[in-house]
């Protein structure tokens, strides 16, 4: 079912989206996936080197699950924009849920779009990644 610009209102509320702990198969594979071999990510003798405790996710992995709200959502082609600004290191075992509000309703060029106000945490609530998109309806 498709999503009506008029059926939206300021301060609507998308699906969250909810993911299972980060564990290191979870970094392995998405270090294949997107080709990110940073060892910061895999190796803990190399992340503790670097003055961790131990490894942590890819910025861009929490970055994909926050974009997973918007394509739950709308088709992807309605996607404008999308940009996040990392505000924590997301840690092994972190459960990280994500999600969006909408906060400005405009037409622009003659078409409608929507703002939406994204951010993901973990199950403390402690925010990893605060970002915006720009929707197309």
């Amino acid at each position: 079912m498709a999503v009506l610009f008029e059926d939206i209102s300021t301060g609507y509320e998308l699906e969250p989206v909810r993911k299972p702990p980060i564990t290191r198969t979870t970094l392995a594979l998405f270090g294949g996936a997107s080709g990110d071999h940073n060892p910061i990510h895999i190796d803990i003798d190399f992340a503790k080197s670097a003055g961790m405790p131990d490894v942590f996710a890819h910025g861009m992995l929490s970055m994909a699950y926050l974009g997973q709200v918007l394509t739950n959502w709308v088709p992807q082609e309605a996607i404008i924009t999308f940009g996040v600004r990392f505000q924590s290191i997301t840690h092994l075992n972190d459960e990280i849920t994500c999600s969006g509000r909408v906060i400005e309703k405009t037409e622009q060029d003659g078409k409608n779009r929507v703002r939406i106000e994204m951010q993901a945490v973990n199950q403390h609530g402690d925010i990893k990644l605060k970002g915006e998109a720009i929707v197309a309806l």
